[in-house]
């Protein structure tokens, strides 16, 4: 049933519809046109064939009459021509035609013969008033084979030139008068060819054409590169007026049109020739005359996208074309571009040019010119691509990015304008201005930093002047939109944001860094750079600038969020990201220098600095998460956000901190022995040791009191604060070494604290533990930091401005020398500094060689500098180092760094305004048959509230264990402040007699009710101030 045993194949059939006929047409169809393109090939093979064919026999046909036509040549005008005269200019002459046809630069004879030619020809245009008439035969003259002739004339003789360039180098090298002489063969082929360009004849601009065609600079480029002797002609050479003349030429011949850029043209072929500029002055000094330089910059600005396409092949990989171009560009603006006689125009293209070729230096040349540490900051450099080390002569070159003269005059003619408009700037000066400032970012980039950043805060005062034209802009409410030219990159940024971006991706790093040489008189009395009123306006445009990139156009944290060095990559600099964190960065770091300046002295209100009044929920979810936009921006911008709001979510960071700590150790918990009278050295012994998990984890302590015996009380966290504040009473006191005191009573690591324990690192570690502690836990504690040590807790770097903090007098000191007008070397300072600890004197040099090196008017700046740096950071440094590391164990620096130093005092010791009783009283609960109306209540808030700060301090300390309450108020109290009664009302007379006592593991206040307001308050303050520990229950 299953096999029918039938052998043939079922039919086929097409499920698409077609019949086997139509098929059948399609291949057909399909193996016509194969074999037609088959025959096509064949064809165009044959046609090929015969061509080249035809081609060789040609040239043979060619080179063997040259032999015949040559000897007919030296048969009718002299072995070299010497026979000829000026007849054989006429069109019938068949001198010329002879000549060109078997004419070969390779063969010595012929090159004589084109010598004798060119100088035949040029005594005939000496001895002749019209040169029409040298061409002219029985009244008629025919064009085209005059301008035929000249034509390759000129062509022969710069190509005989190039050929011959090794043999005829002195010839080219000889001075310009040399021109003139007929017996200098260079000379006399260099003559004709600008003879034969020259402007008065009417063949001038076809054959300049003619030669430019036929790669003219590409041509005289080899000859300069081969004659480069390595030493500088004293005066102006033959190739050298030569260059100048066709390329000056070349220039008018655009009749004020810019010509548009084409390979081996002079901006392309000579301004990449290595060096040119030193090997051959006089030709730069003769295209500055003759404005070829300005026209090269103008040319290559209009075409600058197709540039990397028209430059030469390298010479070298030593001497890329791009490279070489570059150093000549920037030599030439650093000697030649002054604020006189550079336009707007000039300043604008020059900017452009500079920026499009530093944006493709080689990655090899940016880390040599740019070292790791160039700028005093830590250098991200790729390690990838080409590591060829550059020329030293041309690495000096290129550091004319950081020519004085230069970028003061980019930065005067482009941002000049009237200060006091509000209008917006011009679509010419904002096109200027962007370009400048795409420059000056590009030049951060690859170039070291710390130079280019000292001449634009000192020389070029860049500040105040390109405030006034971002102070316009904003002003009037209108940014322009700008374009990188040459950059058609999809990643760029658009060109409404670069408008507002590149400017201030120029001004926020210079006036960060004029900042740290800005003392607080020239800051504030002196108003310099900038008024105390454009410093307002200034942190508006900063806020709105951050909010915008942080937040606005940041849907997500960036997946690396890591801050974009000097030292990046070039070709990553314009990048959308890359710049959109730069200026982010820059601008962050600006603003947070200007709220610590207002931190100190207000200059605004503190409310200024924020972009929002207050953040709402969703923000406050999302600093809770992981790379979420909120966390971005509280580590790139903190002070954008409300104080209060920070504290919240540094203060929420804290409680899941301390919950992912006992969720890993749960049943852990540490308890140490502690002997009040040897507190600090207990505590370090036993505590010190401890791993990082378990410091974060619970400790209990137990005191002993001075006869040895354990005090009383089950530590529930009361006894443990009140140890936190008691070891920082004791181990920060100035009588035990660690730390001294400001003028002010403020603390800071003693620079001699060697001198007093031997160990004394460790014990700045054990010390940068318990503050870690103390905060981890929501301990405020009552040390009051100086300024410039908070510092050290955020990881910065001290600079002049921060000198009050620890030595006003010294400051006062430095500012006297920095604005003497006087001759500082009679005053007898040298660069050194004494130190005298616990009666020992020491002389420490400030700079090798100090106690040599006299403070002079020059070098003044830099000792004021040395001194403040060593009182700030040197001295300190191995203390600061080990406190900080300690301290890091328990606080991540991500919480400190959204604080200021002055806000981070608030975090470590609370508000210095004393206890809010009314906010106690409101968060306050009453157990035992107490309730908010109970007249002993009553009685009792009432005498509280007559307590002065040290008793309201006393009893805070008394009912918490803390003498400090919450950042944030009593609604963060845990658990909530609460009094119980404890005796009935009627209870007995000696019942009543007893103190008040408490409970401060459960900020618990037991109170009897007391019958009179003079019984509670004569109780109360004997608790309080008797200091009994926890032996008093």
């Amino acid at each position: 049933m299953f096999f029918s045993g039938d052998p043939a194949s079922r039919k086929k059939v097409d499920l698409g519809g077609r019949s086997n006929k139509e098929r059948d047409r399609e291949k057909l169809l399909e193996q016509a046109r194969l074999e037609r393109e088959q025959r096509k090939r064949i064809r165009i093979h044959n046609q090929s064939a015969t061509q080249i064919q035809k081609c060789f026999r040609g040239r043979k046909v060619v080179a063997a009459a040259r032999p015949a036509i040559r000897a007919e040549f030296c048969s009718q005008f002299g072995e070299y021509g010497e026979k000829a005269d000026s007849q054989v200019c006429k069109s019938s002459s068949k001198y010329f035609p002879q000549l060109f046809f078997f004419f070969s630069e390779k063969d010595d004879g012929d090159c004589q013969r084109l010598v004798q030619a060119c100088r035949l020809l040029q005594q005939s245009l000496r001895e002749t008033d019209n040169v029409i008439a040298l061409f002219t035969e029985n009244g008629k003259i025919d064009w085209s084979v005059v301008t035929y002739r000249v034509k390759r004339l000129a062509r022969l003789s710069m190509q005989t030139l190039h050929v011959h360039r090794g043999t005829l180098k002195a010839d080219l090298l000889q001075p310009v008068q040399a021109l003139n002489s007929s017996t200098n063969s260079a000379a006399v082929l260099l003559n004709t060819v600008t003879s034969l360009t020259d402007d008065t004849l009417p063949w001038s601009g076809v054959v300049l054409d003619y030669l430019i065609d036929y790669n003219l600079f590409n041509l005289l480029r080899g000859i300069l590169l081969l004659v480069d002797t390595g030493e500088k002609p004293s005066e102006m050479t033959c190739i050298e007026s030569t260059v100048v003349v066709l390329a000056s030429r070349h220039m008018r011949r655009s009749q004020g049109e810019t010509i548009n850029l084409t390979a081996g043209s002079f901006a392309t072929d000579i301004l990449s020739i290595p060096l040119v500029w030193k090997h051959f002055p006089a030709l730069k000094q003769e295209c500055v005359k003759e404005k070829i330089w300005e026209r090269s910059v103008h040319q290559i600005a209009a075409s600058v996208s197709e540039l990397a396409n028209l430059l030469p092949s390298e010479t070298s990989s030593r001497f890329p074309s791009s490279v070489c171009l570059l150093g000549n560009i920037l030599e030439f603006g650093a000697e030649t571009m002054r604020e006189r006689n550079t336009s707007l125009k000039l300043a604008t293209d020059f900017s452009i040019v500079a920026r499009y070729l530093m944006e493709r230096l080689p990655a090899g040349f940016s880390k040599f010119v740019n070292p790791v540490g160039g700028s005093g900051e830590e250098m991200d450099i790729d390690e990838g691509g080409d590591d060829s080390t550059p020329e030293p002569k041309l690495e000096q070159q290129l550091k004319n990015a950081d020519n004085h003269d230069l970028l003061r005059t980019l930065v005067v003619v482009t941002c000049s304008g009237h200060a006091a408009s509000t209008e917006a700037p011009s679509p010419s000066q904002a096109t200027a201005v962007g370009a400048v400032c795409a420059f000056l970012y590009a030049a951060f980039t690859v170039f070291p930093a710390i130079s280019i950043l000292t001449v634009l805060a000192y020389r070029a005062e860049l500040v105040p002047r390109l405030w006034q034209y971002i102070k316009r802009c904003h002003l009037a409410h209108s940014w322009p939109s700008l374009e990188l030219i040459g950059d058609s990159s999809d990643s760029q940024l658009p060109g409404d944001l670069l408008g507002w971006m590149l400017p201030l991706a120029v001004l926020c790093p210079v006036y960060s860094f004029l900042l740290t040489s800005t003392d607080n008189e020239e800051f504030y009395d002196k108003q310099k750079p900038l008024s105390l009123e454009n410093l307002v306006q200034l942190v508006t445009v900063l806020k709105e600038a951050l909010w915008q990139i942080l937040w606005v156009m940041s849907a997500k944290a960036p997946a690396n969020s890591s801050t974009q060095t000097l030292g990046q990559p070039a070709q990553k600099m314009f990048v959308a990201k890359a710049l959109r964190d730069r200026v982010a960065d820059v601008s962050a770091n600006l603003l947070a220098e200007l709220h610590d300046r207002n931190s100190r002295r207000q200059f605004a209100p503190p409310h200024h600095f924020h972009a929002r009044e207050a953040v709402d929920e969703n923000f406050f979810a999302q600093a809770e998460g992981e790379n979420t936009r909120a966390q971005y921006l509280l580590r790139k911008a903190p002070f954008l956000v409300p104080f209060t709001d920070r504290v919240r979510i540094y203060t929420s960071q804290l409680t899941a901190a301390r919950q992912q700590s006992s969720h890993q150790t749960p049943f852990s918990r540490m308890r140490v022995r502690i002997r009040r009278d040897r507190i600090i050295e207990d505590a370090f012994a036993q505590l010190n040791p401890l791993t990082e998990d378990v410091l974060k984890g619970t400790i209990r302590v137990t005191f002993v009191n001075e006869l040895g015996v354990e005090e009383a009380g089950v530590d529930g966290g009361g006894i443990f604060k009140d140890f936190m504040e008691n070891i920082t009473k004791a181990a920060f006191d100035v009588q035990y070494g660690l730390f001294k005191e400001t003028s002010d009573h403020l603390l800071y690591p003693n620079p001699a604290s060697h001198m007093v324990h031997d160990d004394h690192l460790h014990y700045f570690e054990f010390l940068g533990k318990i503050l870690g502690k103390a905060m981890f836990e929501g301990i405020l504690v009552d040390i009051p930091f100086a300024t410039f040590f908070l510092s050290k807790l955020r990881n910065k770097h001290n600079f002049l401005h921060d000198l009050p903090s620890l030595d006003p007098e010294l400051y006062r000191s430095l500012l006297f020398l920095k604005h003497y007008d006087g001759d500082l070397s009679q005053l007898g300072l040298f660069f050194v500094i004494e130190n005298n600890e616990y009666g020992e004197q020491m002389e420490i040099e400030l700079l090798q060689g100090g106690k040599d090196t006299p403070v002079t008017n020059i070098n003044k700046i830099n000792y004021i500098h040395l001194v403040a740096n060593h009182r700030l950071n040197v001295q300190i440094r191995q203390q600061s180092y080990y406190f900080l590391r300690g301290f890091q164990q328990l606080i991540k620096m991500e919480w400190i760094n959204m604080f200021n130093e002055q806000e981070l005092q608030i975090l470590i010791s609370g508000s210095q305004e004393g206890m809010d009783v009314n906010d106690l009283r409101l968060n306050a609960h009453y157990a035992g048959g107490y309730s908010e109306d109970h007249p002993v209540i009553e009685m009792f808030w009432d005498i509280v509230k007559t307590l002065d700060l040290d008793l309201q301090q006393k009893f805070l300390k008394f009912v918490t264990g803390c003498s400090r309450g919450p950042l944030l108020g009593f609604k963060y109290l845990e658990p909530r402040f609460c009094i119980q009664r404890a005796a009935p009302d009627d209870a007995s007379e000696e019942t009543l007699d007893r103190l008040p006592t408490s409970a401060t593991c459960m900020n618990l206040l037991k109170l009897p009710p007391y019958k009179s307001k003079e019984v509670i308050q004569e109780k109360l303050l004997y608790a309080i101030t008797a200091g009994a520990g926890f032996d008093l229950s």
